[in-house]
């Protein structure tokens, strides 16, 4: 306590008994794709005696010495490190009449444009090098690179563009059940029977499926082919990630990530129809449509729909994560602290500050803070018996508001009109 010596007003700082607790990112995402070393990248040539386009390949070969995922947060960084589109005209290469380009590099690629075109900002991209084993790639590798996205905390979501194999989809949806703070976002297969949907990976509330894949305009395309109409079908995970993205910034994570557009879609793989997606939306496969001439994101599903129950929502369960790595970030000052009750007092103080903006931003059912959440921190919940093995313990339940998935209207004709 300070001395003082004579009479006056004096005024004092103190710390406030309120340490804010600050929300998460949910938006950075996790891209794995299979590059070699060597690209071989379509450019255009000299024309020809004729004056027709020609067309020629480009050596790009990759500036990354490891596999450590890279952190891009533009479209040009990228192209840097893993290769563009279409080569550089102006650059050596061997002209040929029919250019052969890498696949899984343009799967790669395409989703990584996908993300940033439709609202995406921040993405690792881990890299995998091609084998002959059948999958593509060594599985060995996919774990490594799974291994390496474990210790970057900001990921949110995880996506292998193009990857649409039951065992990776499966590594996928294992990897976010073991870190806990992020959601798979899985591509279909290209094409299917929507009145049979694939079994595929068990259900799960910490990933979402989406089909079919989209059609998007490829440059490469459009060279090999000058007369085509340079469309190709991509999967569409990268695009859907950044669809989430978008959602996330102009609404909130709340908000379900459909009923959207896709930018940069042209099509899809397969239309399909309301009858359709009667089949594929209870199984919890998220539909891309074409709706009022756009294609949209039509489903807002975890994978396996109605056998994940409360958590069938991705709304749901993204709003889950991100409350529980904010709660848990925002409350590191407490570990060490003496337990007890003004510990639990500002426990209490900090989580309901947190959780009344959270229900302000709409997130949270209830007319007032009371009906949408409480939390209890106090002797209750922390006997002495778990005070004398080092833990204090705080209970918080959320009612969070539910996607109108189903917007019903019941008309019928009356012949007293205003009534």
């Amino acid at each position: 306590m300070p001395v003082y010596q004579s009479p006056g007003v004096y005024v004092e700082e103190t710390p406030s008994a309120v340490k804010p607790i600050a929300g998460v990112s949910t938006s950075t995402a996790a891209f794995i794709g299979i590059v070699p070393d060597e690209l071989k990248l379509v450019a255009r040539g000299q024309p020809d005696a004729n004056g027709r386009p020609t067309t020629k390949l480009i050596n790009f070969t990759l500036p990354l010495t490891d596999k450590a995922p890279a952190l891009i947060t533009n479209w040009t960084q990228f192209t840097r490190q893993f290769g563009d589109l279409v080569g550089d005209g102006a650059a050596d290469g061997v002209p040929v009449e029919n250019p052969a380009v890498d696949e899984r590099h343009r799967k790669l690629a395409h989703a990584v444009y996908g993300f940033f075109n439709n609202g995406g900002s921040r993405c690792y991209v881990a890299r995998i090098k091609p084998t002959s084993d059948p999958l593509g790639f060594d599985p060995a590798d996919l774990g490594a690179a799974l291994k390496a996205l474990e210790a970057i905390d900001e990921i949110a979501l995880v996506a292998a563009p193009g990857m649409v194999d039951d065992s990776v989809r499966a590594r996928l949806v294992a990897h976010c059940n073991t870190t806990g703070d992020r959601f798979a976002i899985l591509d279909g297969p290209e094409t299917g029977d929507p009145a049979n949907p694939p079994a595929g990976v068990q259900p799960s509330d910490m990933a979402a499926s989406y089909f079919p894949w989209i059609k998007v305009f490829d440059p490469a395309s459009a060279l090999k082919d000058p007369n085509g109409d340079g469309q190709l079908n991509v999967p569409p995970s990268g695009h859907v990630a950044g669809v989430y993205a978008r959602v996330d910034a102009q609404r909130g994570v709340f908000k379900s990530p459909a009923n959207e557009p896709i930018l940069g879609a042209l099509g899809v793989s397969q239309p399909i129809s309301k009858a359709d997606q009667d089949n594929l939306n209870p199984a919890g496969v998220n539909c891309i449509r074409l709706i009022n001439g756009a294609i949209m994101v039509w489903g807002a599903r975890t994978l396996g729909g109605d056998a994940n129950g409360e958590l069938k929502y991705i709304s749901t369960r993204r709003t889950l994560l991100f409350l529980r790595e904010s709660i848990e970030e925002g409350l590191q000052w407490a570990v060490f602290e003496p337990n007890t009750p003004a510990l639990w007092q500002r426990i209490t103080r900090n989580v309901t500050a947190f959780l009344t903006d959270v229900w302000r931003s709409g997130a949270l059912f209830g007319a007032s803070a009371r009906e949408a959440f409480f939390v209890k921190c106090d002797a209750e919940t922390n006997p002495p018996e778990l005070r004398d093995v080092g833990q204090v313990v705080a209970e918080v339940g959320v009612a969070i508001a539910q996607p109108a998935e189903f917007v019903i209207f019941r008309i019928s004709q009356s012949t007293a009109p205003g009534r």
